[in-house]
């Protein structure tokens, strides 16, 4: 298994619109075979940095996923809406390998 630990750097005047993006992305996730463990967002301490967390059984089904969102007309409207709102100033994506036990 794979994690994607995505953080966020959001503008911190729009966390309403990127909390819809990320609402719009849970099930887009699932819908590839992914696990979705959700979107974090600021509460306390710094304002506009916000995380996501999803699984997939291995880096390539991972990179498989990549490249079918790229066709999928729902996965499009989310990448428009964040492009339209720029709820998202920028991200940095790592991958990490859960350990259980």
């Amino acid at each position: 298994m794979i994690t994607c630990y995505l953080k966020y750097i959001i503008d911190p005047y729009k966390t309403s619109e990127f909390e819809i993006y990320g609402k719009m992305w849970i099930p887009l996730v699932n819908k590839f075979g992914g696990i979705h463990h959700g979107y974090f967002m600021p509460h306390e301490g710094a304002n506009n940095v916000a995380y996501a967390l999803f699984s997939f059984p291995s880096l390539a089904k991972y990179e498989q996923y990549r490249e079918d969102i790229k066709l999928d007309i729902d996965c499009q409207k989310a990448f428009d809406f964040a492009n339209e709102t720029r709820c998202i100033l920028s991200y940095e994506r790592s991958f990490m390998k859960p350990i259980f036990e």
